[in-house]
């Protein structure tokens, strides 16, 4: 599983005019699975997102997590994070998961991520979305999360 998470300000998502999700403060993730991931994966990126410490303590130090500052969570379905660039000009989504099996996955992350946080807004799976937001710093990190990785 990938995740690219941003610190924003705000952010939204909207798909056909309407507005499918936003945050204020917080982190906006948008959210790929690869081939080969499970529900343990999604589930150990879902926990480093809500444990990763983006956020500034009283020192100006990144000692805090979305959860501590309790910030808003938008997950936002995006396959495109799993391209092969490594050759030619056009990239290759041979890595992502099929269709089904990303949906799947990206509605496992956003139903614990309910269980676990407390403002979590989305994007829409397969949807053709506009994304806005203001990224605070600029703040990014690209996490993943390798199935040999996660431990049993």
């Amino acid at each position: 599983m990938i995740g690219l998470l941003q610190r924003v300000s705000e952010a939204s998502v909207t798909v056909d005019g309407e507005v499918t999700g936003a945050i204020g403060h917080g982190l906006m993730v948008l959210v790929c699975a690869e081939k080969g991931d499970t529900e343990r994966e999604a589930d150990a990126l879902l926990a480093k997102l809500l444990t990763y410490r983006v956020f500034s303590d009283d020192a100006g130090k990144m000692n805090r997590s979305v959860t501590d500052v309790a910030g808003g969570l938008l997950l936002v379905p995006q396959f495109t994070l799993a391209a092969d660039t490594r050759s030619g000009t056009r990239p290759s989504f041979s890595p992502a998961a099929a269709p089904e099996d990303g949906r799947k996955l990206f509605d496992h992350v956003v139903r614990q991520a309910r269980e676990r946080h407390g403002i979590v807004e989305t994007g829409r799976f397969g949807a053709d979305m506009k994304v806005a937001l203001i990224n605070d710093g600029p703040v990014t990190f690209w996490l993943r999360i390798d199935p040999l990785r996660v431990a049993a």
